[in-house]
């Protein structure tokens, strides 16, 4: 099957990191330029010298600006601004010059920072915004990290924001939850991540292991979950708990010990490339964030034939699961309701697997090839 051969330029900071972004976004180049015919370039402004995480297809090609914005990170706050505005202009005029040398028929932002100036370049391409996050997390905070200047300059901050997606000429966020959170903008496409990896076995969901998968920060609730662990600790005797994913465990190791939990029935693994593995000796997961921005780790778990519990947090979830049906729902941030679905998940093997099943059925709609077509679509419609 023959396709219109569209040139497409993607704008990212960075390929090197083994980020959610950056495998979601190395998955659909990969699918555009090898399937679709697609002539794919890459725009990145890091990590000039160090290897991509995820395998490039050599169909696409990667331009590296080299601005170095995380020189940023190490700046005193005056200094940011300064180092900022310089970076920042050096970063219009070269991917100025990319566009213009390249000619692309559509440019796609990952909204960083040229989301400022994207559409102010005049090049013939039709201006994309994408967004991996929810709209209020967007600029999120970490607990104590507020205060009336940063909440000013968040104001000021999305107000521009807003102002500079409307002038796009279409804005694609990842769940229909999330569409509802800009009103202001009639330009707005829901298109879901797609599933990173296809499975063809499953877990038997028989083990007596529950796993839940994130980096350890706040955003993850893996401090709800360990409190809803506690509670769950109590009414079962063989189940165990196992979180896989990287960051900094010591403040949740303390927590074990402040609620009692019984250290060998539950682990805190570091990150892991053989997560399918984890997922096929696990028999449910659980997802305890406070936010998402969609909820990636409940299709991966979905796919290898996990039902799933989780938060109903923004967003995600709800587009998602299927109340009762491949996975169940919870009131968000509600430890004990959390506790009492962990139970019912654990005492009802028959029900579990039902759900497993309808999961497996359920969670086909966001296979790449199904998820591709709906970005081939939108770029036929421009």
């Amino acid at each position: 099957m023959s396709f219109k051969q569209y040139k497409i330029v993607y704008c990212t900071p960075a390929l090197y990191m083994a980020g959610g972004v950056e495998r979601v976004l190395t998955l659909k180049a990969n699918y555009f330029a090898d399937h679709y015919g697609y002539d794919i370039t890459i725009i990145l402004t890091e990590g000039k010298d160090k290897p991509l995480f995820y395998p490039l297809s050599d169909k696409v090609k990667v331009v590296n600006l080299d601005i170095g914005f995380e020189e940023l990170w190490t700046c005193s706050f005056f200094k940011k601004i300064f180092v900022y505005l310089k970076k920042q202009r050096l970063y219009k005029k070269l991917l100025k010059q990319e566009l213009l040398r390249i000619h692309p028929d559509i440019t796609i932002s990952l909204l960083r920072r040229e989301i400022n100036f994207l559409t102010s370049i005049i090049d013939g391409s039709k201006k994309i915004g994408e967004l991996h996050v929810n709209r209020s997390n967007y600029r999120n905070f970490e607990p104590g990290e507020t205060n009336v200047l940063k909440n000013l300059f968040s104001k000021l901050w999305m107000n521009n924001l807003v102002s500079n997606l409307k002038q796009l000429d279409r804005f694609v966020v990842l769940t229909e939850e999330d569409h509802r959170n800009w009103p202001e903008l009639n330009n707005v496409v829901v298109i879901p991540d797609p599933l990173t990896f296809s499975s063809s076995t499953y877990s038997t969901s028989t083990e007596k292991r529950v796993i839940a998968v994130g980096r350890y920060v706040y955003q993850k609730g893996f401090d709800l979950l360990l409190r809803s662990w506690a509670l769950v600790e109590k009414s079962t005797s063989d189940w165990i708990l196992t979180i896989v994913g990287e960051g900094d465990r010591s403040p949740y190791d303390s927590l074990i010990d402040e609620l009692n939990i019984d250290r060998t029935r539950c682990k805190l693994l570091g990150p892991t490339d053989r997560i399918q593995e984890e997922y096929m000796s696990s028999s449910f997961l659980v997802m305890s964030s406070r936010f998402e921005g969609f909820g990636m780790v409940l299709v991966e778990a979905m796919a290898n034939g996990l039902p799933v519990i989780s938060f109903d947090c923004p967003c995600g979830p709800k587009d998602i699961i299927q109340n009762h049906i491949d996975g169940l729902l919870v009131e968000n941030g509600n430890v004990e309701k959390l506790a009492e679905a962990i139970i019912w998940m654990i005492q009802h093997p028959e029900e579990r697997q039902k759900m497993a099943n309808n999961a497996v059925e359920n969670v086909q709609r966001f296979k790449i090839e199904q998820i591709a077509e709906q970005w081939k679509l939108l770029f036929e419609a421009l």
